[in-house]
């Protein structure tokens, strides 16, 4: 996995140094962590920070109408998933580049203007690395990443790359008019696939996050000829690289769209997402 870090050499007055010390003091963190946030602020750089259009509450409530660009989307991240407007597609944001996975898991790379209703992206950065020696199936897989992640109160993006065994995905297919999101994915195009090479693209949201995200693990895939991704439901693999990043700041852009607008998102959609999301 290509290193996204870099080290730093150079030479700082004693009295900035003793300000250094005195804040990593104060906050407990890392000196790396402290540098590279302080450059991030003086740079005008977002570091660390999940970028979010709209809600998952909106989208099981089938909001599904285009309210950002993904021109837009890239001034806030390299990295992220999400979807079209009108639920037409999974959608992969991998190295600035944006792909849409439609039918059947066919990949390609979208224009800038294209439109989504709801997506997360970040600057992905490498803040933990591991390797996966093993992976028997989904829900072994998260529960590996839950020995590694260090708090389950953090959102987290994690890059995952490797020969995957074993793949089962889905697409989501356009919805119709006024279908809600269970209605929409009960017309997915769900597949699998063997022996193939690639990554995964993925989030943790903590569960206090359920009004506005997709709480727990959720990925994408992609393969490393780019032809070929889709929501990813179950797994097998052997030596998977694992980069973890960790956000400490969140910023949830909502959509001043009718369709938002006068949407009732007064209900708990939860049980709804998670099917959606699981294929339970």
């Amino acid at each position: 996995m290509p290193s996204s870090r870099h080290k730093l050499h150079c030479q700082i007055s004693q009295s900035l140094w003793n300000a250094i010390q005195s804040q990593l003091k104060d906050s407990g963190e890392s000196l790396s962590h402290l540098i590279e946030r302080s450059l991030a602020n003086e740079l005008k750089i977002t570091q660390h920070t999940l970028f979010q259009v709209s809600t998952s509450r909106a989208l099981v409530e089938g909001v599904f109408g285009g309210c950002t660009t993904v021109e837009q989307l890239k001034q806030f991240g390299d990295f992220g998933l999400g979807t079209f407007d009108q639920l037409d597609g999974e959608m992969i944001l991998l190295d600035g580049h944006c792909y849409q996975a439609l039918q059947e898991g066919g990949l390609h790379e979208v224009g800038d203007e294209a439109t989504v209703p709801f997506a997360t992206v970040t600057r992905f950065s490498t803040d933990h690395a591991f390797q996966l020696k093993q992976v028997s199936s989904f829900s072994d897989f998260t529960n590996q990443l839950d020995q590694i992640k260090p708090s389950s109160n953090l959102f987290a993006g994690f890059r995952v790359e490797g020969n995957f065994k074993t793949l089962a995905l889905r697409t989501a297919c356009r919805a119709e008019k006024e279908e809600k999101l269970v209605e929409a994915i009960s017309h997915q195009s769900v597949f699998s696939v063997d022996d193939v090479v690639g990554t995964l693209v993925g989030f943790w949201a903590p569960p206090y996050s359920s009004a506005i995200s997709v709480p727990g693990y959720h990925f994408h895939f992609v393969d490393e000829k780019r032809k070929l991704g889709g929501h990813v439901f179950d797994l097998t693999a052997e030596s998977l690289e694992v980069a973890v990043h960790l956000e400490n700041e969140i910023h949830l852009a909502l959509p001043e769209t009718r369709e938002f607008l006068e949407a009732d998102l007064q209900s708990d959609g939860s049980e709804k997402l998670k099917s959606a999301e699981t294929s339970e």
